[in-house]
């Protein structure tokens, strides 16, 4: 196949046929249902349409292109959201409404109106009006506010960088970009109708460049594959018509006797692209932006757009492009990883603004396709129930089944072999009667059988006649038999993944740093990569095939202190990887566990017969961790089949039973089970907001070694959800940054996340959640508020009474508010730093006033994990480095060179990588009030790093902000119940979301610990 690949680039004038771009089957039926069905080759599409095949008549020569005047078309509405749900109990803080806050319409289909402006410059992120405040005084805080909402940039970084810590010298996968500012480049809006997919649109731009080059000057523009097209020559007019014609057969259909159609004929597609000259760019804004010539010049993003579209275009024109990354079977091949999917390997690339300049992000990437084989083989490979079809081809499916097929297939492109065409289709739904009952009337007005219609035209017995049809069409039912459909190449799997191809779709991404930078390299020299074709020449764009070279800082680990009652009272981790041991050493603080139980779910008697001495090793080392943990639970344990995890009602009554044999006061609830199971969700949501009682779960294949961590490991978290302490710096955070923080002023850190529904879930409701740390000046016990609120919401709609409550929590346990705030917000991508530091700052400084003559100092910072950026050991100057041939060692970090040229950011690798290349941590500090200096909060991070509860080593996020992303994910959990199916959206048109389900109320002695922990 990649020889074909190779001939195929070599002769592009060559006519292929459908059959010809696949292997040869004998007969129709192994075309359509081997399970050795080949991908189609990853530039089949560009072939496709480069020679038109020879199975339709092309319509006549058209009349050239004609000017024209076009009128402009009104911009989109915008829409309001609905409120969420609230969580937990009432605040005992007065409320006031939030202010409604527009969103922005996203458009990702074509045509976008002409006056919707893709690229935005940033105007006044904060403009509005300002978050409501007491009158009065705040209270005493011994830095002074420094600016207000109202601002219009994000925080400056306030010096050049820090100096704390040993350098040592990197490499960084981030190639520097030189750009002609005096090149102009023209952004042309483009109108094509009917409304194309993105691919589709890409052909129509290529077919375009290849007719009617003359009066495109000569020029090859670039496309973003929406609405945007950029030459680095203008046009021969501003306004331009064209009409493209390819061989995209258009479905004419049978009528059926039910108002359906059966997908018979086709013809070629034709297409009127409208062309408008919507500005003419300058790089001198851009250039000034990067040298700094100017305060508070925005960044010019249409002209970064522009330039990022252009070295975006030959690799799209290659490769299988998905978001930002780019996928092609020349890096690896293809790798089957079970269940339907392939591991398909690619690269990311990004042009960003640096301090050095602009920067060309190239990331090594690895992500999941369905297979491209028929659809029988494929359902069988997905399916457990349907492993043998092959062999019972008279089955049907029955109640779920069906309800399983349809969410397999469902908006699964696909392509029929019992003629020979190049149309595809998507898959809707699956048909209600089976394939043996449906028929259709013909246009003689002749009723036929669909089964007796494919005997009569293609002489193909349909097989399996008891098994639905597949519904194509979205607004009118139109179906095709599954054994004639072969699954449609290069569609990312959006399924869940199963924990097996998890585990090999992470293999196949997990290299280590000098094969990872080998890779990427190699992405930069070879045929497909961002300096391939000649567009970055045709916009005097040079890109460097040389990583950055630039110099770090290693910070060195805090000393952390321990029990009282161990032999090591305090340590110091000073081993390469960070990590320490509690051996002859005690936990900070030790809670007191004296009523328990234990159930059982699964398990043989052999592994059953492990409880007892689990038990007792259990209380043994929680003993030698100054935990206290009775030898003897309240009842004998409970040993309980795995189907009770499948009945909520009977594992609730069943839980409710031991809470009352304990007289409600159950301390810990310890859960055994002999497999992960999606009850885990039902047990977790009945004890947390139920009966009020801590869980901690886990597998009998731990019970069989019960090795002295996995004890150690169990205890920690146990004692961190009881209310214990693991660890404390030795040094407080007063000690550490005296010039901030005081023991006197209470500072509260705070962690927010919001958690999504899997992609193919368009109704269930997003969950976020806000911590927030309740002691001081430790720092290490946080408390936590969750809500439900609209469909992938990503900005926290109550997040306002949620802070506000934990204020007020706040106030309760230390005795006074909190003269600080810093606020951690995970899972913000950049193009919504803005919106969310608009939304999000003035809810905080909203629950702020409810509290009187109270205006804390508020430092507001986005943390990232989800970034391409990887740091490796420069060799060549790392004579005296030990980590060479390693990951980089932890504290590492970087806040020069390939750092934002203004803004306040910086990259943190705070952990070890044990495996695969070390990720650093990207924060970025879009508001502060509290005047950190880069030294000073990169310290506070790193040593909170070292604090968290579950493990004896620092971990790569900042405490706050991965304790709330574990209790939005717990938060999730109570909204998935085993005992009730995902509906099977089986209507044609996509219906209204569902209202937000509000989540159920927690216990009030659950919602004052570390529960999600």
């Amino acid at each position: 196949m990649e020889e074909e690949a190779k001939d195929g680039r070599k002769n592009p004038s060559r006519k292929w046929t459908p059959m010809e771009r696949r292997s040869h089957p004998t007969t129709l039926r192994e075309l359509s249902n081997s399970s050795q069905h080949p991908l189609h080759d990853v530039y089949y599409y560009q072939r496709r349409y480069q020679a038109y095949p020879a199975l339709l008549p092309l319509p006549l020569p058209l009349p050239p292109p004609i000017l024209l005047q076009l009128p402009p078309t009104p911009p989109l509405l915008q829409s309001n959201t609905p409120k969420s749900k609230p969580h937990g109990q009432k605040s005992l803080w007065k409320k006031k409404p939030l202010h409604a806050a527009s969103l922005e319409t996203q458009v990702a289909v074509l045509p976008i109106p002409q006056a919707m402006e893709v690229i935005q410059q940033k105007t006044n992120p904060l403009s509005g009006k300002k978050g409501a405040a007491a009158d009065g005084k705040p209270l005493s805080c011994h830095t002074e506010h420094v600016g207000s909402p109202q601002a219009s940039v994000a925080a400056r970084r306030p010096d050049s960088g820090g100096d704390e810590g040993s350098f040592i010298p990197l490499i960084a996968n981030h190639f520097p970009v030189q750009f002609d500012p005096s090149q102009k480049i023209f952004h042309y809006n483009v109108d094509i109708s009917p409304c194309p997919s993105k691919e589709i649109a890409r052909m129509i731009k290529r077919k375009l460049v290849q007719d009617h080059s003359d009066m495109l000057s000569g020029a090859l523009p670039v496309f973003d594959g929406r609405n945007n097209l950029y030459s680095p020559i203008e046009f021969r007019g501003d306004r331009l018509e064209f009409f493209i014609t390819l061989p995209i057969p258009s479905a004419k259909s049978l009528h059926s006797e039910n108002g359906g159609n059966l997908v018979e004929k086709q013809k070629s597609k034709l297409f009127r692209v409208n062309i408008r000259l919507a500005s003419k760019l300058s790089g001198q804004d851009l250039n000034r932006y990067l040298k700094e010539e100017g305060d508070g010049v925005p960044l010019p993003q249409d002209y970064l757009h522009a330039l990022d579209v252009a070295l975006r275009e030959s690799p799209t024109e290659n490769c299988i492009p998905m978001g930002r990354s780019l996928y092609t079977k020349s890096m690896g091949g293809v790798k089957d990883i079970g269940g339907g999917a392939v591991g398909l390997r690619g690269f990311f690339q990004s042009l960003r603004p640096t301090q050095q300049g602009l920067s060309l992000n190239v990331d090594f990437s690895v992500t999941a396709f369905h297979e491209s084989i028929g659809i029988i083989p494929y359902l069988q490979k997905r399916c457990e129930f349907l492993r043998d079809l092959s062999q019972r081809k008279t089955r049907g499916l029955v109640g779920e089944e069906k309800k399983e097929v349809e969410k397999a297939l469902k908006n699964i492109r696909i392509f029929v072999c019992h003629r020979e065409t190049d149309q595809r289709y998507r898959v809707y739904s699956l048909t209600d009667e089976a394939t043996e009952n449906l028929k259709f009337r013909d246009r003689d007005g002749k009723d036929l059988m669909l089964v007796d219609y494919f005997k009569d035209h293609y002489n193909h017995d349909i097989q399996f006649r008891n098994l639905p049809c597949l519904q194509i069409s979205r607004s009118k039912p139109c179906y095709l038999p599954m054994e004639l459909c072969i699954v449609c190449e290069g569609q990312k799997f959006l399924g869940k993944l199963s924990d097996e191809q998890t585990a090999r779709i992470l293999k196949m991404g997990c290299q280590r740093p000098g094969e990872r930078k080998d890779i990427i390299n190699g992405v930069m020299g070879g045929a497909v990569g961002p300096t391939s074709g000649c567009y970055a020449d045709e916009f005097k764009i040079k890109v460097s095939k040389e990583m950055t070279q630039l110099f770090g800082r290693v910070l060195q680990p805090p000393k952390l202190k321990l029990g009282d009652g161990g032999h090591v009272r305090d340590i110091t981790p000073n081993r390469h990887d960070r990590q320490w041991n509690l051996m002859n050493s005690h936990v900070a603080e030790g809670s007191q566990i004296r009523r328990w139980a234990l159930i059982s779910f699964g398990g043989t008697p052999e592994q059953r017969s492990f409880i007892p001495r689990f038990i007792n090793q259990l209380s043994n080392r929680c003993q030698q961790l100054g935990i206290f943990l009775n030898r003897n639970t309240i009842l004998s344990p409970l040993y309980e089949h795995m189907y009770v995890l499948n009945n909520v009602s009977t594992l609730e009554a069943k839980l409710k039973r031991i809470h009352e044999a304990a007289s409600g006061n159950l301390q810990l609830l310890m859960c055994v089970m002999e497999k992960k199971h999606r009850g885990y969700a039902d047990l977790k949501r009945i004890a947390e907001t139920g009966i009020g009682v801590m869980s901690q779960c886990c597998l009998y294949s731990n019970l069989s070694k019960l090795s002295s961590q996995f004890l150690a490991n169990l205890s920690l978290k146990i004692n961190a959800k009881l209310g214990g302490c693991n660890v404390v710096l030795y040094n407080t955070i007063p000690c550490q940054i005296p010039r901030i923080f005081r023991d006197d002023e209470p500072v509260i850190f705070m962690g927010a996340d919001v958690t999504h529904p899997h992609p193919l879930d368009d109704f269930s409701p997003s969950v976020a959640a806000v911590v927030g740390s309740m002691n001081w000046p430790a720092a290490n016990k946080y408390i936590s508020r969750m809500r439900s609120q609209t469909h992938r919401q990503e900005i926290i709609k109550d997040l306002e009474e949620m802070v506000g409550e934990l204020l007020e929590e706040f106030f309760l346990t230390v005795g006074k508010l909190p003269c600080r705030v810093i606020f951690f917000r995970d899972g913000v991508s950049e193009t919504q730093f803005y919106k969310v530091l608009k939304e999000e700052l003035q809810a905080i400084r909203a629950a702020c006033s409810k509290f009187p003559n109270y205006k804390p100092t508020i430092t507001f910072a986005v943390v990232q994990k989800r970034h391409h950026t990887r740091l490796f050991i420069n060799e060549k100057n790392a004579s005296s480095c030990q980590f060479v041939d390693e990951n980089i060692p932890p504290g590492t970090v970087v806040d020069t060179v390939i750092t934002h040229p203004r803004e306040f950011d910086f990259y943190l690798c705070s952990h070890w990588g044990m495996k695969g290349t070390s990720r650093p941590t990207h924060y970025h500090i879009l508001w502060d009030e509290n005047n950190f200096k880069s030294d000073e909060v990169q310290k506070l991070i790193h040593s909170l790093c070292y604090t968290f509860v579950r493990c004896t080593k620092p971990v790569s996020l900042v405490p706050p902000a991965y304790y709330a992303h574990l209790a939005a994910y717990r938060g999730r959990l109570y909204l998935d119940r085993s005992d009730s199916m995902p509906c099977a959206r089986t209507t044609l048109s996509r219906a209204a979301p569902l209202q937000t389900a509000p989540l159920p109320k927690l216990r009030d002695n659950v919602k004052k610990l570390m529960f999600y922990c």
